[in-house]
């Protein structure tokens, strides 16, 4: 008769059997050493053992009790409770083939209990999941690897743009102009907008947004030849109507430029005089600081490559008030998700009119220009996403910026007023941060030179003129004038470094002299960088405009450097380049211990403190220890110490 248990169980040659066929590795433990007393097929297959019941479980694998598991028995004894290891890596010895075998494997050991309740044994259950882990891993790696591919290529799509389109806007008298840029956040790489603005030869300035059809590589290029054609003929003619007569008759010679779309504004910044033409294109939109808003009407001509007629008939004017802007888009801005076009037309003019009149984020500053651009796009854009490439140009006509002029002595705290009045005026014409740092390091070292030089035979009270203007083609003149002796410049690696500053920092230098005096005068194409944004940048703070605030100089410590470290903030020049050597020299113990200068924070690196630093380091190599100076990329003491070959870091050595 079976007993009960075979009743319940089945019969026992029959689970027997089931036990040592059974897929999943089982072990069954008995004993305070942990002997096996069954081990199925699974079990003995897995470790590479087939002889194994009997002997105790630290004997037949030793090797695995150093990797938690014998914590897991001796727990799972302790507390009658089942444990359990996800995805636990373990290793085996292989004993037949002395190999080794690494794999992943779920662990589950379930206590077993006698009739009187106490733990008589151990159930180990054990699952070989290391191709679930591996595949799920190789996916990862692929996702991963993918992810860093989309972003390289994204990284090269927007360096593409960014060589493509133009580099600054240019800065004018009596124009200010703006441009926003937005990548697509599809996956459908670059595309095919663009944008310019240029002066021309007449005084008037030429605006243009145009649209390349289809996405890619391909469409870039063909809007980078389409920018330069067109830029050519406009800056050659001025004609809008010759212009576009040039462009539609190469645009069969040049791959994928059939049916592209263009608009060309020309404005005569002293009349208002708008002359246009909507090449398949969006009309333009008028704009005043009122919040009032009318698109000019569409002039009737055709994408170029078509076929069209680009002559005059197709050349539409209107006009331009005082302080009243022209606001040039793609159709990236209007055909936008969930937007039917006319509703999206209206709500465009609605939101540009608000953002050039000042009435979205009033403490943003800016020009109303660049709000027109910023702004219209971080709203209309941060409501409904995109799906396509937008851009967007804007000009304001403005009354034209006065000439600075200065009188000051010829002495050091004049370098104070010069600095604090030019930056005041580069804001107020809106030059861009490049060109501002570079013109103010010029013209600084400029002023600097007649102070140290022009009158040393004759001491006594003498001045300098410093004038600086804009030209309607988009140039700003700067002149440092002086009645003193012209001295023959000697550089050497600590002094004589003004002139040649000032020469790699701008366009062009000239300097005449003669028995009257010295003139020096600055010729600088100044401009402003367009805003080439992704998503993310839409909402990031922009630079608020208004009066420079001066800078005190300062050196401090940075105590939490491995090593001796200061940091270097506002202008080193004629005025603070003592007290600059002074805190340098107390901070490097005279030379006498290695030091890092961080000057990212310099504003003005003159070359009076380019010999401080050539005098500080000539004192480190006396004692045999190192002065290293940190200028990250772009920053105005990097932009100097580049021009005179100084050796310097551009990446932080520390980590605070």
């Amino acid at each position: 008769m079976p007993d009960e248990l075979s009743r319940r169980s089945g019969d026992p040659a029959f689970v027997q059997q089931l036990f040592e066929h059974a897929p999943r590795m089982l072990v069954g433990l008995t004993g305070p050493d942990l002997t096996i007393a069954a081990a199925n097929a699974a079990a003995r297959a897995f470790i590479a053992r087939e002889h194994v019941v009997g002997t105790a479980l630290l004997d037949s694998a030793p090797e695995v009790m150093g990797q938690r598991l014998a914590e897991l028995y001796t727990e799972a004894l302790a507390t009658g409770l089942p444990q359990a290891l996800h995805e636990w890596r373990v290793q085996f010895d292989l004993p037949d083939t002395g190999g080794q075998l690494d794999v992943v494997v779920d662990f589950t050991v379930t206590p077993m209990r006698a009739p009187d309740g106490s733990v008589s044994g151990l159930i180990v259950d054990v699952t070989d999941v290391t191709d679930k882990v591996r595949e799920r891993q190789t996916t990862r790696d692929r996702q991963a690897d993918a992810q860093r591919r989309f972003e390289q290529a994204r990284d090269v799509i927007d360096a593409l743009q960014r060589e493509l389109l133009p580099a600054a806007l240019p800065v004018l008298p009596r124009v200010q102009i703006a441009a926003a840029y937005l990548l697509a956040d599809a996956d459908s790489a670059a595309g095919g907008d663009w944008f310019d603005a240029l002066p021309l030869p007449d005084g008037r300035v030429a605006l243009v947004v145009g649209d390349v059809v289809g996405h890619g590589v391909a469409a870039s290029a063909t809007m980078g030849q389409l920018r330069v054609l067109l830029h050519e003929q406009l800056a050659t003619s001025g004609d809008v109507a010759a212009a576009l007569t040039a462009l539609d008759a190469a645009a069969d010679r040049i791959r994928g430029a059939r049916a592209a779309t263009i608009c060309v504004v020309v404005l005569d910044p002293r009349t208002g005089e708008l002359t246009y033409c909507t090449a398949g294109h969006p009309a333009p939109l008028l704009l005043d600081t009122a919040g009032d808003a009318r698109y000019l009407t569409p002039t009737g001509a055709g994408p170029v490559g078509v076929g069209g007629d680009f002559g005059p008939g197709v050349v539409g004017k209107d006009l331009l008030g005082d302080d009243e802007l022209v606001l040039l888009y793609t159709d990236g801005i209007l055909e936008r998700p969930g937007r039917e076009l006319s509703a999206s037309t209206v709500e465009l003019s609605q939101v540009a009119a608000d953002a050039a009149a000042g009435r979205i984020f009033f403490r943003d500053g800016g020009a109303p220009a660049e709000r027109a651009c910023t702004e219209t796009l971080e709203l209309l854009v941060r409501a409904t996403g995109h799906s396509d490439d937008i851009t967007l140009l804007a000009a304001q006509r403005v009354a034209a910026v006065p000439p600075l002029a200065l009188q000051v002595p010829a002495v050091v705290r004049s370098l104070r007023r010069v600095r604090e009045d030019l930056g005041r005026w580069l804001v107020e014409a809106h030059v861009g941060e490049g060109d501002t740092a570079a013109v103010s390091h010029a013209l600084l070292e400029l002023v600097t030179n007649v102070v140290e030089h022009a009158f040393v035979d004759s001491p006594g009270a003498h001045t300098c003129d410093v004038t600086v203007e804009l030209t309607d083609d988009g140039r700003l003149h700067a002149r440092v004038a002086d009645a003193g002796r012209w001295r023959e410049p000697v550089p050497t690696p600590d002094r004589g470094l003004g002139l040649h500053i000032s020469q790699g920092l701008v366009d062009d230098l000239r300097v005449e002299h003669d028995d009257t005096g010295t003139i020096a005068v600055i010729t600088h194409r100044a401009g402003t960088p367009a805003r080439l944004l992704t998503t993310a940048d839409l909402t990031s703070r922009r630079r608020t405009e208004g009066d420079p605030i001066p800078t005190p100089l300062l050196v401090t410590e940075q105590p939490w450097a491995p090593g001796p470290r200061v940091r270097v903030d506002g202008p080193v020049d004629a005025t603070t380049v003592d007290e600059f050597e002074r805190s340098i020299r107390a901070a490097d113990v005279a030379g006498t211990r290695s030091l890092t200068v961080d000057l990212t924070g310099v504003s003005h690196l003159a070359s009076a403190g380019v010999a401080a630093l050539h005098r500080i380091r000539d004192a480190h190599r006396g004692n045999d220890t190192e002065l290293r100076l940190l200028a990250p990329p772009g920053t105005p003491a990097d932009m100097v110490l580049s021009l005179v070959t100084m050796h310097h870091l551009t990446r932080d050595p520390d980590t605070p």
